[in-house]
């Protein structure tokens, strides 16, 4: 095992190899466990990575206040209790940098830097019928012959950049959060908006209020948020959580999001006086438990969710006091129930806009008309002037990053133009019409929003190991969902999402934050360990979901 806190930098760029078994888009948490399930398969396997390094949304995400909410000790990979045990983290809930050097210490034990090329944008696909097999182009000239393409591209990392008219005429700087620059920004003593208030502007703008000279929030839609408790860690705790190894590889797969708790209440069979017992419990944990693990009725029963929302909004309000702070920065009664959009932690947000230098302008009514030399400029006709402008607005989230990429299947199916027409996979996994394409953290699977991301990916890395050795072990060449297979899945995630207030919400979880995007809700919200019992049947009784089949011609053809 390499030295745990050792970084690796990476120097030049490998070259892709002109034929492969398997190619994976991607080097993030997904990518690089994927790419060593393979090898270790005896598999001729290569990743690529737009990035200069490993990382995926830890190398992109590089904003001030940049975080884990899961915590670290959960967030992990469970296949090597040595590779688990050979990291120590310094706190309950990390930042980016520390993130970072853990991916590069995995990326390092795991032996991998050798199959993999960064400074390298997969930019097409196409499947050829006759030998079953993909060529797929670089931006770097690379042109690779493979039998399977395997998308691990992140369920958050296309980033929505081109949000306002006039960006370009700026006269200052103007980033996206997700496309942070390594060098940072040169904010200290300027004038700094932020347009967006979800988990990332939250994060950035907790961070930067004490350091920039006047800092502008532009605020649409109010979150409800949680306050985040994060000690520090010493040995003590390290032996804690470390001795768990086992409990977590056994319980964190088969609960309802992949993290370490789980509902175990149920709101009718207490008294008023219990249930709020428990809010008052899960919401002092500091974590996402009151989310994740007090009632799970607050999902589908509009008078529980009203009940828990006004719990947390009147923990807001207390802290923000301001009548007019709390319109701009706190949901109101019939919004949105309270965990039907993601739920951010948060370290003295609120508190932030009692700050002489922090003004939270609120634009749901009044919104942002277009980017202009000196700034932000409203509809109604009011300019801020700004120095910097940091944009988190999100991304086109689950089927972003891999639609951006021209990408062909059978039959002259083209996947961005089959996502704009309708949001269908089979378990999330593939999609009709693309055989062997498999996908990550995409649509229809709880990786696309809801879970402990580690865990779903995992889960989902294993599956598509198993199903490409179940498929050489058949002596077939080729695999891909059936159009019947596909439309039961989605009929299956719709009749379950249906029945969940998510699904009545506008956010990027149904992907309305993208004009023209299909509505649908992007994750499985039939829990983590349910999807994980359906996708093992799925493998135990031969794929039925899915059709097995030779290559009309042989590879070189």
């Amino acid at each position: 095992m390499l030295d745990a806190q050792k970084e690796t930098v990476s120097t030049a760029r490998n070259p892709v190899p002109a034929q492969l078994d398997a190619l994976v888009i991607g080097a993030g948490v997904a990518g690089l466990y994927q790419l060593h399930q393979l090898r270790q398969m005896g598999l001729k396997a290569h990743a690529c990575d737009t990035a200069t390094d490993v990382g995926g949304t830890w190398y992109w995400n590089r904003y001030p206040g940049a975080k884990f909410d899961s915590e670290a000790y959960i967030y992990q990979y469970l296949f090597d209790e040595k590779l688990y045990k050979g990291w120590t983290w310094s706190e309950r809930f990390p930042g980016q940098p520390e993130i970072e050097r853990w991916l590069h210490y995995v990326t390092d034990a795991l032996d991998l830097r050798g199959d993999m090329s960064f400074s390298t944008t997969i930019t097409k696909a196409k499947f050829n019928e006759e030998t079953g097999r993909w060529r797929v182009e670089t931006d770097q000239g690379d042109i690779i012959d493979t039998q399977f393409l395997i998308g691990c591209t992140g369920m958050l990392s296309a980033p929505l950049e081109d949000r306002f008219p006039g960006q370009s005429s700026f006269k200052g700087q103007i980033v996206h959060t997700g496309r942070y620059p390594k060098s940072g920004l040169d904010i200290e003593g300027k004038r700094v908006g932020v347009i967006g208030v979800g988990a990332t502007g939250i994060q950035v703008i907790q961070t930067i209020a004490s350091q920039v000279g006047q800092l502008t929030v532009f605020a649409r839609t109010p979150q409800y948020v949680l306050p985040m408790k994060n000690p520090k860690y010493g040995p003590d705790e390290e032996a804690w959580y470390k001795s768990r190894f086992d409990e977590f590889k056994s319980n964190l797969p088969h609960s309802f999001t992949g993290f370490e708790y789980d509902f175990e209440n149920t709101w009718a069979d207490l008294t008023p006086e219990k249930r709020l017992e428990v809010l008052e419990d899960t919401y002092a944990d500091g974590s996402l438990k009151l989310w994740l693990a007090s009632f799970a009725e607050m999902f589908f029963e509009e008078e529980v969710s009203a009940e828990i929302s006004e719990f947390v909004r009147q923990k807001m309000i207390a802290r923000l006091k301001d009548p007019k702070l709390i319109d701009t920065l706190v949901p109101k009664p019939g919004d949105y129930g309270f965990g039907t959009h993601r739920v951010p932690l948060e370290t003295n947000y609120l508190e932030t806009f009692h700050r002489d230098n922090v003004e939270a302008v609120n634009v749901r009514d009044n919104p942002i008309a277009e980017i202009v030399p000196k700034g932000v400029k409203l509809e109604g006709g009011t300019v801020y002037e700004l120095d910097v402008i940091i944009m988190a607005v999100g991304f086109d989230a689950g089927s972003g990053a891999l639609a951006r990429i021209d990408i062909n299947g059978r039959d002259g199916l083209n996947l961005a133009e089959e996502w704009h027409k309708d949001m269908r996979t089979t378990l999330g996994l593939q999609k009709f019409g693309f055989p062997n394409l498999f996908m990550t953290g995409a649509p229809l699977a709880p990786a696309a929003a809801l879970c402990n991301m580690t865990t779903c990916l995992q889960q989902q890395t294993e599956w598509i190991t198993r199903c490409i050795d179940d498929l050489r072990k058949s002596g077939n060449d080729v695999i891909e969902p059936t159009e019947e297979g596909e439309a039961a899945w989605v009929a299956h995630h719709d009749e379950t999402a249906d029945a969940n207030l998510i699904s009545k919400t506008r956010s990027w979880y149904t992907g309305s934050n993208v004009e023209g995007k299909p509505r649908r809700v992007l994750s499985y919200t039939g829990g983590v360990g349910a999807y994980r019992d359906k996708c093992d049947e799925e493998a135990k009784g031969g794929y039925p979901l899915f059709a097995m089949s030779k290559a009309k011609a042989p590879q070189d053809a």
